[in-house]
């Protein structure tokens, strides 16, 4: 399927316009993304409805604490990324091109739609696995259609997206979780081959949007879990998206390319803590203990929902109140009567 948002050059050459790379290619030339491709001087998305990756996931699994917590979302994903992560725990679709997959047949939109309408006990669709703005015209075709069935529609990112491409899609999208991966650019420079700035704009659009949005750092030991840093980090959260922002801090377990060994639990709690004394919920990801995981009342401190794995338990909220003290939490948790 010819791709949006791209220019053509008189050479032959064409400009994609999707994500910040920019990447300008010639004829027969692929962009960083490995699945889009410069034919005969039109912009080619290979990926268009291949999905080698379908599952019905809790949300938590995404993750989601305060969108609709214990339901479960039918979740696809394509295959490439424009972003190339050492550590990628996916790489077997993103890191790949399209010819890696033989035999797989395209998925319509309708098709997609059909699905996750008869998929008991489902939400929506979550665009995940794989970075899902490098399936854009997949999902633009898509989202309307789950919106226009009283489906929910969930972006599981890591925000290297352009604004135009985004602001013509946040419309018909409920929920966001961006990879937030480190504050410092080196970092994304050498670990990622991307910029941090395009994904603190991201963040920045999604909250002006008012669409629910949470945000995960996956914490890598020795790369991204400098205190300092992570301190700054949090502060920039508090102050451009708000203290009510979620975030996931999640344990590193080697992948991919990266050998290194899993990241301390003491890290990680030395900055689950750091990221508690700016922000009202912050989460706990890949611990066996379970801990970090339970939502709590952030006036009087009750708890409201507790977790356990992937299996979610609301014991502490009434008609959209704290069930102790009776404040409302519908503004910063989404449930199916709000």
């Amino acid at each position: 399927m010819e791709a949006l948002y791209y220019h053509k050059h008189l050479d032959g050459k064409v400009t994609c316009m999707l994500c910040p790379h920019n990447c300008i290619l010639k004829i027969d030339e692929r962009g960083k993304c490995r699945v889009r491709i410069n034919q005969q001087g039109k912009l080619i998305a290979e990926n268009y409805g291949l999905i080698p990756a379908m599952h019905l996931d809790p949300i938590e699994k995404k993750p989601l604490y305060h969108f609709y917590p214990g339901s479960s979302i039918f979740s696809i994903g394509s295959i490439g990324c424009n972003l190339s992560c050492g550590f990628c725990q996916n790489c077997d679709i993103s890191q790949n091109e399209v010819k890696e997959f033989p035999g797989l047949s395209p998925y319509s939109p309708d098709k997609i739609v059909s699905i996750a309408l008869s998929t008991a006990g489902n939400i929506g669709v979550a665009y995940t696995y794989n970075e899902p703005a490098i399936f854009y015209e997949f999902i633009r075709e898509t989202a309307p259609m789950v919106s226009e069935k009283g489906l929910k529609n969930v972006f599981i990112s890591n925000g290297f997206i352009e604004e135009a491409p985004l602001a013509e899609i946040i419309g018909f999208i409920d929920a966001f979780n961006i990879d937030l991966k480190s504050f410092d650019n080196g970092f994304y420079k050498t670990q990622t081959g991307g910029r941090v700035k395009p994904v603190l704009n991201t963040l920045e659009r999604i909250r002006k949007s008012r669409k629910h949005l949470e945000i995960t750092t996956l914490i890598i030991p020795g790369l991204n879990d400098d205190i300092t840093q992570f301190k700054s980090m949090v502060s920039w959260i508090r102050d451009n998206l708000g203290n009510k922002t979620v975030l996931h801090i999640s344990r590193y377990f080697p992948s991919y390319r990266f050998t290194l060994p899993p990241t301390p639990v003491e890290t990680i709690m030395r900055l689950y803590e750091a990221a508690r004394e700016q922000l009202t919920f912050t989460y706990l990801g890949n611990l066996m203990t379970g801990e970090g995981s339970d939502t709590y009342c952030p006036v009087c401190g009750s708890l409201m929902i507790k977790r356990s794995g992937y299996q979610t338990k609301i014991q502490g909220i009434d008609q959209g109140q704290c069930s102790s003290c009776y404040t409302p939490v519908t503004d910063f948790i989404k449930f199916y009567d709000s």
